[in-house]
């Protein structure tokens, strides 16, 4: 190898190198997602950082502020990475030098890929025993632990048996005893090793690319928490589209929140521990700090990760820059065409209380038209509460759907308040594009709800304005959808013609259609049932239609088959003998009544003149 690839002094082969093998993750985030931002917050500036694993390069760009050293088991990531660290170590762990320690531990990418099959096999604890030995007093451990009965193994179409590939060299069952199974387990082991697990969070939708991690403790005491069934909803709706799977991950996971065990079904965990200090050994800064209720991935790169944090008053929103602290605005992110995000609105309370659409959803399956009708009237009255003396609402109220808006007794708030409109919308617009959204999932999904199964989609937004308390006709619910269509396209960054075709398939939206995004076999199952029901009722009215046709086809020909033979009979034609010559005297005499009154006028005229 060249300096120019591998700086001299970088790199240290202690054997045990993997030649033809890579491991660097081929999906990675913006700015190193959530854990890059977790592992950031974690690490004081001039820390010495051990990063055992294979993990994004991004994370390592995170860690700028602190001296880093790499255990890899793939010479060529070891040359990929050289340029981003002080210090790599390419082997397995037995190669780590014993006279080096170091502050912060970090192993977010599991124990497996730190150990090389070329080198002495240690095992799960032998790797964890040796990165602890490392890990000088009062120092911190970030590592990860996939769940082997996480929602991403009970979606998934293949079973986790039955992978083949290369990487599949350590298979994570249940029974592998060697491997810890749960948090718990996970928390024994760390014992064991004598540190002290400080923290844990829930990786969402996959352990080794979250887009959201979330405090494992407050998932566990939290289920009714707004912020939370948005932010899993989000992340496994947004996670699976590429896959078809078994069930909707989206609402396995809001299910799980509501009962209590989101963390138990998250994919992976990150668990953060630290090494008790010794007396003559300061603690350290990174256990002071305070650490973070969520971490979200926002998809745009140089943004930052979004972060929920404890406030004096509860959570609050928060903004991580490139190097894992708290910043303040930052500039817009999207078109400004129809609507756009808006960093700066970030920094405020997180607002309490359940999101409206799981309150709709829930009302909606037990047919409880009560609930339905105070929900909707709320939602409706607080909409028109943020109106104008026009009538339009501006800003994040504008795009407030039943997703982004949470409801504590008879208050009603923006979840996410980034999310702005450029120009002001009509008030009944914004609202029947909410209602028109709600409809759509309620149909899409294949939920129960007390309604006509005839009514499309457009219908029942009709009727939810009606429960609101409003008349929403179709005209302005077509005006919705196109707004809708406008927003969705400046949020994804469209062209004209995108924005073309997304208003087209929205407007075609219908209730036998699947949702939209990522399909399971169980929505598709149900959208083959909804289509069959409507193919069953079509051809029953096609039947009906058909034979009543033919009964009416049936009396014309009886009918014709009378007046034929009538007007052959005898009785007929002497009828008809008897009838003519009145019908030409009748005429005659109107003929002469006409050319009399004719006769007449002129000399009328005159008398008159």
């Amino acid at each position: 190898m060249t300096t120019e690839t591998a700086p001299a002094g970088r790199i240290t082969l202690p054997g045990g190198e993997m030649l033809a093998w890579s491991d660097l993750p081929q999906q990675r985030l913006a700015d190193g997602g959530p854990v890059a931002a977790l592992a950031a917050r974690l690490v004081p500036p001039g820390a010495r950082v051990l990063v055992a694993g294979p993990h994004d390069p991004a994370l390592l760009d995170q860690l700028g502020h602190a001296e880093v050293t790499c255990l890899l088991r793939s010479h060529p990531d070891a040359v990929a990475l050289a340029q981003r660290a002080a210090h790599l170590v390419v082997g397995g762990p037995a190669g780590l030098p014993d006279d080096e320690t170091y502050d912060v531990v970090i192993a977010a990418a599991g124990l497996d890929p730190v150990e090389s099959v070329e080198g002495t096999q240690l095992g799960w604890d032998g790797v964890l025993a040796r990165l602890v030995a490392v890990l000088r007093p009062g120092g911190a451990l970030l590592l990860r632990l996939d769940n082997p009965l996480g929602l991403h193994r009970l979606v998934a179409t293949t079973p986790w048996y039955a992978g083949r590939d290369d990487s599949a060299w350590t298979i994570g069952g249940v029974l592998d005893r060697t491997h810890p199974a749960n948090r718990d387990q996970l928390r024994e082991r760390l014992t064991a090793a004598e540190l002290q697990p400080a923290a844990c969070w829930a990786a969402y939708p996959d352990a080794s690319t979250p887009t959201a991690l979330l405090d494992a403790d407050h998932l566990d005491s939290d289920g009714g928490s707004g912020l939370f069934d948005a932010v899993l909803h989000g992340a496994c709706a947004g996670g699976f589209t590429s896959d078809t799977v078994l069930q909707d991950p989206a609402r396995l996971a809001v299910d799980a929140l509501h009962a209590g065990r989101a963390a138990d079904l998250a994919p992976g965990w990150l668990m953060l521990a630290h090494r008790p200090a010794s007396p003559a050994a300061p603690t350290t800064p990174s256990a002071d700090r305070d650490l973070p209720v969520a971490l979200l991935q926002t998809g745009r790169p140089g943004i930052g990760v979004l972060e929920v944090l404890h406030g004096p008053s509860g959570w609050r929103w928060g903004l991580t820059s490139a190097t894992g602290t708290n910043v303040p605005a930052a500039a817009p992110f999207a078109s400004r065409e129809a609507a756009y995000r808006d960093a700066d609105a970030l920094s405020g309370p997180v607002p309490s209380g359940r999101l409206l659409r799981t309150l709709l959803l829930d009302a909606a399956l037990r047919r409880d038209l009560a609930t339905l009708r105070t929900l909707l009237q709320g939602y409706a009255g607080w909409l028109a509460d943020q109106a104008d003396t026009d009538g339009r609402i501006a800003g994040a109220a504008a795009l407030a759907g039943t997703d982004n808006v949470v409801v504590d007794g008879a208050r009603y708030a923006v979840l996410d308040p980034s999310w702005r409109v450029t120009d002001p919308l009509p008030a009944d617009v914004v609202l029947a594009r909410g209602l028109w959204r709600f409809a759509a999932e309620l149909l899409t999904g294949g939920y129960a709800h007390p309604w006509s199964s005839t009514l499309d989609v457009v219908g029942l937004t009709v009727v939810l304005g009606g429960l609101a308390g409003h008349d929403v006709d179709r005209t302005t619910v077509d005006e919705a959808v196109e707004a809708e269509a406008a927003i969705a396209a400046a949020l994804h960054g469209l062209d004209h013609d995108g924005r073309v075709n997304l208003a087209t398939e929205l407007h075609a939206v219908a209730p036998t259609d699947p949702p939209v995004g990522g399909h399971s076999y169980q929505q598709l199952r149900e959208a083959w049932l909804r289509q069959r029901e409507e193919l069953a009722r079509l051809t029953a009215l096609t039947a009906w239609t058909e034979e009543l046709l033919t009964s009416r086809e049936r009396a014309l020909r009886r009918a014709e088959t009378t007046v034929g033979l009538l007007s052959g009979s005898l009785s007929y034609r002497v009828g008809r003998l008897a009838i003519t010559p009145a019908r030409l005297a009748k005429r005659g005499a109107r003929a002469a009544k006409r050319r009399a009154i004719a006769a007449l006028a002129p000399q009328q005229q005159e008398e008159q003149q």
